[in-house]
């Protein structure tokens, strides 16, 4: 629903802004197929161009951030599928398609069936590290997997004689581009690891578009590699490039130049290493040499004559002999020095008891008036006790006359009411006591 002004009428710019957002927000993003036609990058880097078929056209327009992630030249009558925003460029009121991304037409379909194609595989364990093997370091021969016509067999082989000359290079010729190529490399895979002549395979060519390396995509080509007995570098495209054959392959190169290298050894690099053994061997033995040489010079200044030997140890002799006769008395010396040390300490330090003694016969006085009177104040605080124990003796008052009344176990009643009716009870007296029968208590 378009938005009209008070009196109805709107203006052309607000006509195209509508119909612009009409667009937008009628057609999602989609995928839109055709033949280019008037292709023009500007010095801004936008692109613009037509997009037709048999029956239609329709402008584009590609702007600078998208434009710079192309991976192919558009040209003139390239059939393309460009993923597309349907708009309307207000300033003309052209209707148009603003492109996201941009791709050979039919490559959709080839993605899809890489990324299939590679799911599978992986999820068989074709592409584990676990099953990759290493490379031998000085392979005896290389065989080369490639077609005899390609730019990459040349690099391959410059390579290798720049690096190893003189090393064995079979090859294996196939085609890497077409409708049998696939059968052909897998073929050729198959036969270098059916005549064992090499140890080490490199499957190769050089780069291209997706349609031109599809070859190396397919399945019996990586089921080839997969089960080559041979480990196997892959040097396929250029370095942006990556296919199954890469990720099946015991090793994958950026190019084939690469490959080369990584198949073997560099020659000068070797040498250089040699002569840098073969240095660090010289000035080993030379420092061998010189310590033996040492060590025999001194051999022979410590070699001496028997007699002069006998000499030197009958010297030695004596010199012990007089030393183990002045041992002992050195030694009694010593002890008897240290025992007058000893003995003056002993001296020195025993303390004076005359006035321990007189202290200890003025205790002794003391102690001898003390015990007397303490024994004499003991007993008349004995006999202070026995008086105040004899007042408060029980037995006192039964002498005089009176009597003490208990229960039949033997506890004392204080009065009359403790006693009850027909109860047994007991009156002691001084010297006896008697037995009685409650008949009324008071």
């Amino acid at each position: 629903m378009y938005l009209s002004s008070p009196s109805g009428i709107i203006s052309v710019t607000e006509l195209n802004r509508q119909a612009r957002q009409l667009l937008e927000g009628a057609f999602p993003v989609l995928w839109v197929a055709g033949e280019i036609s008037g292709f023009k990058r500007y010095d801004s880097g936008h692109c613009y161009f037509t997009l037709k078929d048999a029956g239609a056209q329709v402008r584009c327009v590609m702007f600078r951030n998208r434009a710079a992630l192309l991976d192919f030249a558009p040209r003139e009558g390239t059939r393309v599928e460009a993923r597309a925003v349907v708009s309307l460029y207000e300033a003309r009121g052209d209707f148009q398609l603003t492109i996201e991304a941009l791709r050979p037409a039919g490559l959709g379909a080839l993605f899809e069936a890489f990324e299939r194609l590679k799911r599978k595989l992986e999820t068989e364990g074709l592409f584990s590290p676990a099953r990759k093997r290493p490379l031998p370091t000085f392979p005896r021969a290389i065989g080369i997997v490639t077609s005899p016509a390609a730019a990459a067999l040349r690099d391959v082989l410059t390579t290798l004689r720049r690096r190893m000359p003189g090393q064995p290079v079979i090859l294996y010729p196939t085609a890497v581009q077409g409708a049998d190529a696939a059968q052909q490399i897998a073929q050729a895979i198959r036969t270098a690891g059916e005549r064992g002549e090499v140890d080490t395979l490199i499957v190769c060519r050089g780069g291209g578009s997706i349609e031109d390396l599809w070859s190396f995509n397919e399945e019996i080509v990586a089921r080839a590699i997969a089960a080559s007995p041979i480990p196997v570098v892959s040097g396929i495209g250029h370095e942006t490039d990556f296919t199954i054959a890469d990720f099946v392959a015991d090793l994958r190169a950026p190019t084939p130049t690469a490959a080369a290298e990584l198949a073997t050894p560099d020659r000068n690099a070797l040498l250089a290493r040699l002569e840098h053994l073969r240095h660090r061997l010289d000035n080993t033995m030379t420092r061998q040499l010189q310590r033996h040489m040492q060590r025999l010079d001194l051999a022979a200044r410590r070699l001496q004559h028997p007699g002069e030997r006998l000499a030197r140890q009958r010297e030695r002799l004596v010199l012990l002999t007089q030393r183990l006769h002045a041992a002992p008395r050195r030694q009694l010396e010593t002890r008897r020095l240290k025992l007058d040390q000893v003995a003056l300490r002993l001296t020195q330090r025993r303390p004076d008891t005359t006035p321990l003694f007189a202290r200890q016969d003025a205790w002794r006085i003391r102690l001898a008036g003390a015990l007397p009177r303490q024994l004499e104040n003991q007993r008349h605080r004995l006999t202070t006790l026995a008086a105040r124990l004899h007042a408060h003796d029980p037995q006192s008052p039964l002498q005089r006359g009176y009597a003490l009344v208990t229960h039949a176990d033997g506890t004392l009643l204080h009065s009359a009411s403790d006693a009850h009716c027909g109860e047994e009870i007991t009156v002691h007296f001084a010297g006896d006591s008697l037995k009685a029968r409650v008949l009324a208590p008071r």
